[in-house]
């Protein structure tokens, strides 16, 4: 009998790879969409809907725990922007173990484990910890080696490929860097 868990999902590419080996190995995989971190909100619908139409395409039952929290996000984040990960993490594992333990699934994931841009331990003892508090085991997987052929995937199957982690901080981040390369 397949482990039926419950896997947050920040994107549709990120989860190419992890819901296949999740699959392969033997678990009933169902998907969670709670980001109120991604901003603006273009961006927020614009991975909100491949999400959907992706999950549509491999029958993969998909939760939409569908509220933009521009404000909400930011006030937790201030004053210091610099831990903003680490509530980050902390507030999408969070929705999804008790989403999970609500309603009767044997563990829970995430997709964000996939990328070498994360905080990976972090989100592994996160994970752990959470799981404990509400009741529901953490399937913790280093899918991070599987990173670039699932990103890759993601491009042929023609999926919306964003160009940071999703939070306002991140994309001013990635602008600071272009605008300091251009100067190089």
């Amino acid at each position: 009998m397949k482990t039926n868990i419950l896997l947050h999902i920040c994107c549709a590419p990120c989860s190419v790879a992890c819901v296949k080996t999740l699959r392969a190995d033997d678990f009933d995989v169902s998907g969670y969409w709670n980001n109120p971190n991604i901003h603006p909100y273009t961006e927020y619908k614009a991975r909100r809907d491949c999400l959907r139409e992706y999950a549509e395409k491999i029958d993969l039952k998909l939760i939409l725990d569908d509220e933009y929290g521009l404000r909400t996000f930011v006030r937790n984040v201030s004053p210091n922007f610099n831990t903003r990960c680490e509530y980050c993490y902390r507030v999408r594992l969070e929705a999804t173990a008790s989403y999970a333990a609500q309603n009767g699934f044997e563990g829970f994931s995430t997709t964000l484990l996939i990328s070498p841009y994360q905080k990976h331990d972090l989100l592994a003892q996160m994970g752990e910890e959470i799981g404990e508090k509400y009741g529901v085991p953490f399937v913790y997987r280093d899918f991070r080696p599987l990173f670039r052929s699932g990103q890759q995937e993601a491009r042929e199957l023609g999926l919306y490929m964003q160009k940071y982690c999703g939070c306002i901080f991140s994309e001013e981040e990635r602008y600071l860097r272009k605008k300091q390369r251009s100067k190089e």
